[in-house]
C-alpha cells in the first residue's frame, strides 16, 4: 500500500484541498484508495459524505479518532490528510506513516515564514533524515502576475526540497469540493487549466522520484 500524506503545521494553507484531489485522481486511474482524515475540522471526509454513488469509490477512515486501524487492506493508495499544529511526537509519529509527502504553501509572507520554521522541524525527523519519505512542495492558491506569488515561486525554488506546482486559486475547487467531486471530474470545458497545473503534480507521484 502507498502512503502518500499532505501536511503543513500552518493551518488555512489547503491540505484537504490537496488530499481530496489526489484521492479522486488515482480512484478514477483505477487504484483501490482510502482517504484518512486526522483533522477533527473533518473536511475531507465532509467531502466523501457528498460523493456521488456513481464515482470510483474512496474508503474513508477517521484517522483522527482511530488512526489508521481501519484502513482497508486492499487499499493500493491511502492518502492521508494530517492537521494543522502539528509538532514534535505526533508530526513524528505522522511521518512513520508516509512514504510520499507534499507539502502545501500559500501566497503569504507568513505561510513562507511558517513553512521555514515546519519545514526545518520535519527534516529532524528521523524518516525524512534517512530519506526513507520523500518530501515535494506546491505553491497553492496562487494568483499569477503578483508580487506575492514570484516571492512564494522564489521561496519555493531555493527551498531544499522539490518544487512541484504551482495551483491557481479557483472556484472550480469550490465547486468540486461541494459536490464531492475532484478538479478532474469536472468538465474539460471548465476545468482543464487546472487540469494543466495538476499534470506535474500527478506526474511526479506517479515517478520513483516520490517515493523512497
Amino acid at each position: 500500500m502507498r502512503h502518500i500524506m499532505v501536511m503543513n503545521a500552518k493551518g488555512g494553507c489547503g491540505k484537504s484541498t490537496l488530499a481530496t484531489n489526489i484521492a479522486s485522481y488515482f480512484a478514477n486511474e483505477g487504484a483501490v484508495v482510502a482517504l484518512a482524515d486526522y483533522d477533527p475540522q473533518r473536511s475531507s471526509l465532509d467531502w466523501l459524505e457528498r460523493r456521488p454513488s456513481d464515482r470510483p469509490e474512496i474508503a474513508a477512515i477517521a484517522g483522527f479518532k482511530d488512526g489508521l486501524r481501519h484502513a482497508p487492506r486492499n487499499a493500493d493508495i491511502l492518502v492521508i490528510d494530517a492537521p494543522a499544529r502539528s509538532h514534535g511526537k505526533e508530526l513524528t509519529n505522522l511521518v512513520a506513516h508516509a512514504e510520499t509527502i507534499l507539502v502545501p504553501v500559500l501566497p503569504s509572507t507568513i505561510d513562507m515564514q511558517a513553512t521555514t520554521t515546519f519545514l526545518d522541524e520535519l527534516r529532524s525527523v528521523g524518516k525524512i533524515a534517512r530519506k526513507q519519505a520523500k518530501l515535494g512542495l506546491v505553491a497553492n492558491r496562487v494568483r499569477d502576475n503578483t508580487l506575492i506569488f514570484d516571492d512564494l515561486d522564489e521561496y519555493l525554488t531555493n527551498a531544499k526540497a522539490p518544487y512541484i506546482a504551482a495551483l491557481r486559486e479557483a472556484q472550480n475547487y469550490v465547486r468540486a469540493y461541494t459536490r464531492g467531486l475532484g478538479i478532474f471530474e469536472l468538465p474539460e470545458y471548465l476545468a482543464w487549466p487546472d487540469w494543466d497545473e495538476w499534470e506535474p503534480v500527478t506526474a511526479w507521484l506517479r515517478s520513483k522520484r516520490s517515493q523512497p
